[in-house]
């Protein structure tokens, strides 16, 4: 058992995912700090310097609160603002790895393009009849 996991684990493409799974994380924590410290605060200060992220509806009559933060402690909201700024954190992720793709596909496009078509081998039998034709053609 441990050295069917051993292969497993040894296996590229499983090397391939968790290099992926652990670039992607690090790359949306890239994403949201772009989001949350650049980007966020430019359209608040566009639309009339508020931030989306303290947006909520209280559901509870105890919550009297003016941030997110403090609202949750006090009861039930619902956090509208902060599922925006998550909605435009995938979008600006999904762009971001559309262009990697649409990238990536170029690359490929080009070398196969440019890779000269090399003619391939004969069959056998092909080759047989040649060298007879030849041999015949010498005599």
């Amino acid at each position: 058992m441990i050295k069917e996991f051993q292969e497993f684990i040894s296996k590229g493409n499983v090397m391939d995912l968790a290099v992926g799974v652990i670039i992607g994380g690090a790359f949306g924590l890239i994403v949201n700090s772009l989001v949350g410290d650049i980007i966020m605060p430019v359209v608040g200060a566009i639309f009339g310097g508020f931030d989306f992220s303290n947006y909520f509806i209280p559901l509870s009559s105890s919550v009297t609160a003016l941030s997110l933060e403090e609202a949750k402690k006090q009861g039930a909201v619902f956090a509208y603002g902060n599922f925006l700024t998550v909605v435009i954190n995938f979008l600006i992720l999904a762009w971001i790895i559309f262009l990697m793709v649409k990238a990536v596909n170029n690359m490929r496009r080009r070398l196969v393009a440019e890779a000269p078509a090399t003619p391939s081998a004969p069959p056998a039998d092909v080759q047989l009849l040649t060298e007879i034709r030849d041999l015949l053609a010498r005599k």
